[in-house]
């Protein structure tokens, strides 16, 4: 009987072992199926967020795009009204400096009339004196 109690122990044994084993592999298929449905769910949150971010970052490069564009055209149209008004600035200078030009012109010519005209008297007035000399040098 010692035998029988023996070998029934033996068995018992044995199929828990046997048992254990497959408990065993199939807590590790679990853990694997486990694994995979997580690597599932996070490929799929970072491919969202990935998608996500690629569309934030189209919008973004899109704005600065537009407002690149606005200061652009703000930055040109404001260069054009400086060299309008630089250009009006210029003429108004020249004009001013050509009335400047005019009236020292007019001024050195009365200037210059004014001189000639007491060269000549003075030039006149020695002919005359001169003309005299000899005429009482002739009597």
């Amino acid at each position: 009987m010692k035998m029988k109690i023996s070998i029934m122990i033996g068995v018992v044994l044995l199929s828990l072992a046997a048992f254990a084993y497959a408990q065993a592999g199939t807590d590790v298929k679990t853990a694997a199926e486990d694994t995979g449905k997580a690597t599932d769910t996070a490929a799929k949150k970072t491919g969202h967020a990935t998608k996500t971010a690629a569309k934030d970052t189209g919008k973004a490069t899109e704005t600065a795009a537009k407002d690149t564009g606005k200061a652009t055209k703000t930055a040109a149209k404001d260069t054009g009204h400086a060299t309008k008004t630089a250009a009006k600035d210029t003429g108004k200078a020249t004009e001013t400096a050509a009335k400047d030009t005019v009236k020292g012109t007019e001024t050195a010519a009365k200037d210059t009339g004014k001189g000639v005209k007491k060269g000549t008297k003075a030039v006149g007035h020695g002919v005359k004196k001169g003309a005299e000399t000899t005429e009482d040098v002739a009597k």
